[in-house]
């Protein structure tokens, strides 16, 4: 039954891509190869560079994929069975999550390769520009919170994935410089280095980081310190160091993962054992309606993809019609990852230790199922599956500070290079403080790890961030003669779910540290909302005279 489910999917999105995204999208936003992107008009080799959409759609994948497919499929299909969650990745990353990711990609390149928030200057007002760089450093912090506490306890619970991590970075690190420094070519160092990583998983094996010292009473917080201090220098640091090497490496750990899915699905034969929907409210994360769409983000629609899909992407696109490619193919190849993950919870059974599990434990133990049917020892398949999520979200935490102190320094003006520093540190103060504080549920007052607490208010951020892009995209079409609907209705979706989700954390939490971020977004959400209708009255207004 899986199987059959997974080839239903498959064909679905081939029928949305070759139709949907071919013919709808491409005609809304009036692609044409006849228009010279920036990567041509302003060539710099260093930013702006003509790529090869193949390549470029690695990155662009590598950059937005992460953990964030994974962790919310995985974190519904627990709480609410397998269908709600299925449902919502199929219909976000067809007609919510696709034209999000292509569009914001075609108005960057429309605009000279600028960011999203800047072309919300140029089409609403300096204020919702502020206000959207604001709302995106929040939701930043946010992602931050929630891997880097997914990611310390992982290494807590498999000794074996924390070797293999480092080890991981210390074989990036030697890349890179085997590359820019000794001149190593590409093909020698990948037939080198990729090697490397898979042996990393045995050594992991051999020799597990366990027994490490506690800080502050615990050894997850002995590991968020060592995170910390990593996406510090990853911000700071020259990018070939580090961030280029490293996500070329984990591109190959990605592939491989998605590439076991499949395997799995396809070879294993296996029952669909978990149930198709348990529950309308769940313990800890609320209701269904609006909690689905917002704890799913990645693999249905994200924010955090325009950003990326302005921030780089845009400035190397080689012709416009690669943004079909990369933006809509790519929001559809994500879904697929996404319902991979919904898998490894498919063929599980119920059971109440299960709720309990961390969703990166759940992951990695589908994937050693899967990859069991072709002989390999479980142990191994497992600590394979944590190494591949922790490089995901490794990837998730340097990028998200590397942007969070772009945002800080666009906003305050402090923007000299020496002032990257100082930019990082206070870009990862509000992280420290989520880190290193107890967080409790307000209605049973346990203590709950920090990523069960800020996830839904992260996946509420980055909802409501994509509901404003695609507000943003509604006025640019608008202002172009252009229909509307296929923005404006989404963009509407999106709003209203997220300050659904705004209020329930509202009322829940009150005026603690939670509730008052959310308090503050629902005003800053509304700011946006209110400049943007006035913006919009008054286009209308002046088209009329």
């Amino acid at each position: 039954m899986l199987l059959a489910i997974f080839l239903f999917i498959l064909l679905i999105f081939y029928i949305a891509y070759t139709y949907y995204g071919k013919r709808v999208l491409s005609g809304l936003f009036g692609i044409n190869d006849d228009n010279r992107t920036p990567a041509h008009t302003m060539n710099d080799n260093v930013d702006f560079v003509p790529t090869n959409p193949l390549i470029l759609f690695g990155h662009h994948f590598s950059s937005i994929a992460g953990a964030g497919p994974i962790v919310g499929p995985v974190i519904v299909g627990v709480a609410f069975g397998w269908l709600p969650a299925l449902l919502w990745i199929i219909l976000g990353s067809i007609f919510i999550g696709g034209a999000h990711d292509m569009g914001a990609i075609i108005a960057s390149i429309r605009h000279q390769g600028r960011s999203i928030s800047e072309i919300a200057n140029k089409y609403i007002s300096k204020l919702s520009y502020k206000l959207f760089l604001l709302f995106i450093w929040l939701a930043l912090v946010y992602i931050l919170i929630v891997f880097a506490d997914l990611t310390s306890g992982s290494f807590v619970e498999d000794g074996a994935t924390a070797t293999a991590s480092f080890f991981y970075i210390l074989v990036a690190v030697v890349f890179g410089v085997s590359i820019y420094k000794f001149r190593l070519k590409t093909l020698y160092g990948t037939m080198i280095f990729v090697p490397l990583i898979f042996l990393g998983i045995f050594i992991g094996i051999e020799f597990p980081l366990k027994n490490v010292p506690e800080f502050l009473g615990s050894q997850a917080r002995f590991f968020n310190v060592i995170l910390l201090v990593y996406v510090f220098l990853a911000s700071t640091l020259p990018v070939w160091i580090l961030l280029q090497p490293r996500d070329y490496l984990s591109s190959y750990l990605l592939y491989s993962s998605v590439a076991a899915g499949i395997i799995g699905i396809i070879l294993g034969n296996f029952e669909v054992s978990y149930p198709i929907f348990t529950s309308y409210r769940s313990d800890y994360l609320g209701p269904l309606f609006p909690l689905v769409f917002v704890t799913i983000a990645c693999g249905a629609v994200s924010g955090f993809h325009a950003l990326v899909g302005s921030g780089t992407t845009s400035k190397q696109i080689d012709r416009e019609s690669d943004a079909l490619k990369i933006g809509y193919g790519g929001m559809l190849v994500e879904g697929i990852v996404a319902v991979i993950a919904l898998s490894t919870v498919m063929i599980l059974l119920p059971s109440k230790e299960l709720s309990q599990k961390a969703p990166l434990t759940i992951y990695a133990e589908g994937i050693a199922k899967f990859l069991a049917v072709t002989g390999l020892p479980q142990n191994i398949g497992r600590t394979f599956g944590l190494l591949a999520l922790s490089s995901f979200i490794l990837t998730t935490l340097d990028t998200a500070t590397r942007l969070g102190r772009y945002i800080f320094q666009e906003f305050t003006g402090y923007n000299k290079p020496s002032q990257r520093w100082v930019a990082t540190i206070i870009t990862l103060i509000l992280p420290a403080i989520g880190l290193f504080s107890k967080m409790e549920d307000p209605i049973s007052h346990k203590i709950l790890p920090a990523w069960k607490v800020i996830w839904p208010l992260f996946g509420t951020t980055n909802q409501l961030l994509a509901g404003l892009v695609l507000l943003v995209l509604t006025v640019y079409l608008l202002k172009n003669g252009r229909t509307i609907w296929y923005t404006f209705i989404p963009c509407v979706f999106m709003v209203l779910m997220s300050l659904w989700s705004l209020t329930e954390l509202i009322l829940k939490y009150r005026f603690s540290v939670v509730g008052t971020i959310a308090i503050t977004i629902l005003v800053l959400c509304l700011l946006i909302c209110i400049d943007s209708a006035i913006t919009l009255v008054k286009y209308k207004r002046d088209s009329a005279k």
